[in-house]
C-alpha cells in the first residue's frame, strides 16, 4: 500500500477538527481496528479523557460523565514498525500488556520517543499523523485538569468528540 492510498480521518470536536493520515501501510493491524471502530461510530460521543500538557492527549474510552465504554477485542502491538511517537502522531493507548490496545488512542504533543519499542520491549504503536488542526490539539492540551471518577489528568471543560469519519 503505498502513502497516497492511506485512509484519511477527521476527528470532528466541539473545540474544532482534526485530520488524520492513517497509516494502513505500517501499522496495518492497527489501522483496521481504528477503522473498524470509525465505521461503528465507536467514538461518537467520547471525550478526551486524559491530557497531559507537553506529552499527550487521550480519548477512545470514556463519555463526558466518565462512564467507560470499552472495544470488544484487542489487537497485537505493533510498535516495532518503526514509527516514533513523534510530535503530532496518534498512538494506540494500552496497559502494561504489549497486545492490549482496543479502541483508546492519544495524540503526541511532543517527541516521546521513550514511548516507542527499544529491542525486544514492545512500545506504543503509532499508526498515524495530524495532516490538519495541530492548532486544535493544542487547544486540548492546554486544558485545566483535575481529578475525577478515580482518573487524573481530566480535562475540566470536556473535549467531547461529535464524531470521527473517513473523509
Amino acid at each position: 500500500m503505498s502513502e497516497e492510498s492511506n485512509p484519511t480521518v477527521v476527528i470532528d470536536t466541539n473545540r474544532g477538527a482534526i485530520e488524520l493520515e492513517i497509516y494502513a501501510d505500517k501499522s496495518p493491524i492497527t489501522a483496521t481496528n481504528f477503522l473498524e471502530l470509525v465505521d461503528k461510530d465507536h467514538y461518537d460521543g467520547l471525550i478526551f479523557h486524559r491530557v497531559i500538557d507537553g506529552f499527550m492527549i487521550q480519548a477512545g474510552g470514556f463519555d463526558r460523565n466518565m462512564n467507560q465504554k470499552t472495544a470488544m477485542k484487542t489487537i497485537k502491538n505493533e510498535s516495532f514498525n518503526q514509527v516514533s511517537n513523534a510530535t503530532g502522531t496518534i498512538a494506540m493507548a494500552r496497559t502494561n500488556d504489549p497486545d492490549s490496545a482496543s479502541a483508546q488512542f492519544y495524540i503526541n504533543v511532543a517527541d516521546n520517543d521513550f514511548l516507542d519499542a527499544k529491542g525486544d520491549q514492545a512500545g506504543y504503536a503509532v499508526f498515524g499523523k495530524v495532516t490538519r488542526g495541530m492548532e486544535v490539539v493544542r487547544d486540548i492540551e492546554e486544558s485545566e485538569t483535575a481529578n475525577e471518577a478515580g482518573h487524573g489528568d481530566v480535562p475540566i471543560e470536556k473535549t467531547v468528540i461529535h464524531s470521527i469519519e473517513r473523509k
